[in-house]
């Protein structure tokens, strides 16, 4: 048997399931039970029937699975599959921060640890950010943290005051504008979309701005139209199978490097191989303390109850 056909033979004996993330290696998806953003990872985190979830994704989604499912064995292909966004954002400092304004709700963007969560009030993704904060009422002030760009965003499109936390992720930030521009010039009639974790002078070139499955679901309903896409280069392989005859570009980054496409190197850590292993030592283990998990699964759960 090859590797594949090793891990679905091995994921059937032990009853299973492989989530990944559309930024993982195209064979990781193609293999997965499910991939989606971090949304939908959540959701399927929730309401498996497994007994060990597989997470191909990086550190603080497979934490989520855990905290959602801590009867369940949650297993990591790789432990430094870990995140810029969520490593901007030290829990001792967030505290400091959140003891300074206790007077405001706090909302964090799942790209984040669980202790961070769990002095979270609600947590959001890309997906819903916007339905998340329009939930709050107009009279309470709100603290958003980690990620500063999606928080600029937001602010943009509801007109809500919010104190931003500085953090950002290196694979948004790493889009060039004059390269885009460049690239842009080179085909015009190609539509500029993006995710919201860019920059903002990203974002002003965007025509359609929405979170990985926004993105897939908008070529989806125009695949007529030829694509410039500003997010991390993995999504392209999902998006490219939902139109195949479509034209799509991967946003060009400041440095060169082998596909001049943006790239998240803790999500490549991840291979095949990695998965195999991890499903057939059933290791390493995702575990959170009992204390921080049952105070962060308040917020995911208030945030997937809205998002029904």
């Amino acid at each position: 048997m090859d590797l594949k056909e090793k891990i679905k033979k091995l994921k059937e004996e032990k009853n299973a399931v492989i989530l990944a993330h559309y930024y993982q290696n195209p064979e990781i998806q193609e293999i997965a039970d499910y991939v989606g953003d971090s949304l939908g990872l959540s959701q399927k985190a929730a309401e498996t029937n497994a007994d060990i979830i597989v997470f191909a994704g990086v550190h603080f989604m497979a934490e989520t699975a855990k905290i959602l499912s801590p009867e369940k064995k949650v297993v990591l292909p790789d432990l430094n599959a870990g995140c810029s966004l969520a490593d901007s954002c030290p829990p001792e400092l967030f505290r400091e921060f959140i003891d300074k304004h206790p007077d405001h709700v706090v909302i964090t963007y799942v790209n984040c640890s669980a202790e961070i969560k769990a002095m979270t009030d609600i947590v959001c993704t890309s997906s819903n950010a916007l339905k998340i904060v329009e939930s709050i009422s107009k009279d309470k002030q709100i603290i958003f943290a980690p990620d500063k760009n999606l928080g600029k965003y937001i602010i943009k499109q509801t007109g809500r005051k919010m104190l931003l936390w500085d953090g950002s992720c290196i694979v948004h930030e790493a889009f060039c504008i004059d390269k885009l521009l460049d690239l842009h010039s080179q085909h015009p009639d190609a539509v500029i979309i993006a995710h919201p974790e860019s920059e903002e002078h990203i974002l002003k070139t965007a025509t359609y701005i929405g979170s990985t499955s926004g993105m897939i679901n908008h070529v989806k309903k125009y695949p007529e139209k030829k694509y410039i896409v500003a997010t991390e280069s993995g999504i392209l392989h999902k998006m490219q199978k939902e139109v195949p005859n479509t034209i799509l570009i991967p946003a060009p980054i400041e440095e060169d490097n082998t596909c001049a496409c943006s790239e998240c190197g803790y999500m490549k850590v991840n291979t095949l191989q990695k998965l195999y292993n991890c499903l057939y030592h059933e290791s390493p283990q995702i575990d959170v303390p009992i204390d921080i998990r049952k105070r962060a699964l308040v917020p995911i759960e208030r945030m997937l109850e809205l998002s029904k």
